[in-house]
């Protein structure tokens, strides 16, 4: 691998198709942007479908021939989540690149549509819901590849089974670390799942290290504290890498051929803050596979998407 992968270094992407959650700003726009620059179709899959539209005028006009199109898609909701699905199979047979990137980060206490803690509900169980509705079509794309994006902040994530809806107490911080592991033991379990179906198909994970987005404004926002979110616009301007930047470990992650199922990709400065991508180790709680499996199997319950591989018919019950 080259010691500084940027995005020159990304191969052609003309004839792939490529999803992105939360692509509307932020990493999933760079990404977007990247990856129709090199001739991807990319399908932006965001909840503003003014927002969507704005990003899409960008892209274009940084890239006039890119091949972008918007799609509603809210990851607190499954019905949206299904929604999604079903209009994606109605026209696509195969998904060469999904990308889940969308994700909100200490927010104040809320719950989805579905009833489930609103980071955990969006940022793991949307993702699990999307991908498993998603599945045929990935299997179907020859050398397909699913990336999750996590976040320095799985370090100190614990998955509370007993309290994943936060009823019985809950730390915001907590929270998104909890679902933020929960993002790396679900792309770790994709790729052993699709390993032992002797799928082509491989799952890696990725986080963009500390980079300038919306994400960090967020939950002040939902808390109404204006200060808050303008003094985290303040912090990010001194100290984070730009967008841009943080995007490179999902776009390696997508596109390199050096990339691996099951690899984890960040940036190689200081405490992985900030810099070029990379193969990193995630903590060791994140390759448990007996906590992964558990979860697996929670996830499936909760959201009733079942995943099946090339031995079943796929079913969600």
């Amino acid at each position: 691998m080259a010691q500084h992968w940027t995005i020159d270094a990304m191969p052609d992407q003309r004839g792939r198709l490529v999803v992105i959650t939360g692509a509307n700003s932020g990493i999933g726009f760079e990404a977007a942007k990247a990856l129709a620059g090199k001739g991807a179709r990319v399908i932006l899959a965001v909840r503003s479908a003014t927002k969507g539209q704005a990003a899409i005028e960008k892209i274009r006009a940084a890239h006039p021939r890119a091949q972008v199109e918007l799609e509603m898609l809210d990851l607190a909701d499954l019905a949206s989540v299904r929604a999604f699905a079903e209009r994606f199979s109605a026209r696509y047979s195969a998904l060469p690149v999904l990308i889940n990137n969308a994700g909100v980060m200490a927010t104040p206490y809320r719950r989805t549509a579905d009833g489930f803690e609103l980071q955990f509900g969006t940022n793991h169980l949307g993702h699990f819901a999307l991908t498993g509705l998603l599945l045929p079509a990935i299997l179907a794309a020859p050398g397909a590849r699913v990336v999750t994006v996590s976040s320095m902040a799985h370090s100190f994530g614990q998955i509370d089974f007993d309290n994943l809806d936060g009823s019985k107490g809950y730390q915001r911080w907590a929270a998104y670390g909890q679902s933020k592991l929960a993002n790396l033991l679900f792309a770790y379990e994709l790729q052993r799942r699709f390993a032992a179906a002797g799928a082509a198909a491989i799952s890696l994970a990725c986080h963009p290290g500390y980079a300038d987005t919306e994400l960090q404004k967020v939950g002040p926002r939902m808390d109404g504290f204006a200060f808050g979110e303008v003094l985290s616009g303040l912090i990010n301007r001194v100290f984070a890498q730009s967008a841009a930047m943080g995007a490179l470990p999902t776009l390696y992650a997508a596109t390199s051929p050096e990339a691996h199922g099951g690899d984890f990709i960040g940036p190689d400065g200081f405490g992985g803050a900030r810099g070029y991508p990379v193969p990193q180790r995630s903590n060791a709680r994140s390759y448990d596979p007996e906590l992964a499996r558990r979860l697996w199997e929670v996830s499936e319950q909760l959201t009733g998407v079942r995943y099946a591989f090339p031995a079943e018919v796929y079913a969600a019950d």
